[in-house]
């Protein structure tokens, strides 16, 4: 059952903060939701979108802009936390790149992670089935899109679940975790020295085991000034993968623009867009 928290009109629709008990997660959540006005008479397209490390259900909606654009064309927006809040693990909120606020939406299968950190199976199952069956929001018009750590989330959970998410698009995605700082420090806490294992959850390792391309394409945006780029993100490598495998890939490099939501909100319209001509067919 929802919980409302906040409620605000926005661009003609409704800017709100649910809660509710996951029964995945084993503790309370919280997610954002836009509604457009034609909410209110019918189902509408919804795209969810993962933020990055240390963001919560809240940093998205209030940072990114992205309100007057799903106002336009009609579609919801949906962000849920970043992780699991209270659960109680010690040293969780240590470093602000695992733990708390960096569930990196896998299901941890280490100790003492795996009774709570189950972001995976909470966006893909729990979260969308709570919002199709609770809200004005269309189960067969779902696309998915997001930034640095939820861009991995987003891309990861398209590839493997091609029948959910119709659409998908990236800001900045950490394209390749098995192969960078972040991504070896928290697919080892939560997954374990199998790397194997990891690959599972590695878009640049998916998009060639894929069981359907996205036709329209798969949208990526980075900014040639991210302090993180050459590090963490490995675009070149996830395009690599994408030729490889021909599944079509508009991969956007902009100069002068680093990691944050000024850059995100300067290219949100387009992700919108690219969104909407899949979802409103």
């Amino acid at each position: 059952m929802l919980e409302m928290i906040e409620s605000h009109a926005s661009f003609g629709g409704t800017q709100r903060i649910y809660k509710h008990e996951s029964k995945v997660i084993g503790l309370p959540m919280r997610f954002s939701v836009f509604l457009p006005k034609e909410a209110a008479q019918k189902k509408v397209p919804a795209l969810f979108y993962l933020a990055g490390l240390t963001c919560t259900e809240e940093t998205f909606p209030i940072k990114s802009g992205a309100q007057r654009f799903a106002a336009q064309h009609g579609i919801a927006l949906i962000s849920p936390d970043t992780s699991p809040r209270g659960a109680g693990v010690p040293g969780e909120a240590d470093a602000w790149d695992f733990g708390v606020g960096a569930g990196f939406y896998v299901d941890a299968t280490e100790e003492p992670w795996s009774k709570h950190y189950r972001m995976y199976s909470y966006v893909r199952d729990e979260l969308r089935e709570t919002v199709v069956s609770e809200l004005p929001v269309d189960g067969a018009r779902l696309g998915i899109f997001g930034h640095s750590m939820g861009g991995h989330g987003a891309l990861m959970l398209a590839l493997r679940n091609p029948d959910i998410y119709r659409s998908v698009s990236a800001f900045a995605p950490i394209a390749a975790p098995t192969r960078c700082p972040w991504g070896e420090k928290a697919f080892s806490g939560y997954l374990g020295a199998d790397r194997e294992a990891w690959k599972q959850y590695d878009a640049s390792e998916l998009v060639g085991k894929a069981t359907r391309k996205f036709a329209e394409g798969i949208l990526v945006d980075q900014g040639m000034a991210d302090q993180f780029l050459a590090q963490q993100l490995n675009p070149d490598v996830f395009e690599a993968a994408c030729k490889a495998a021909g599944q079509p890939l508009t991969l956007r490099r902009h100069d002068g623009y680093d990691h944050g939501y000024f850059f995100i909100s300067t290219f949100v319209e387009d992700h919108v867009a690219h969104h909407a001509k899949v979802l409103m067919r």
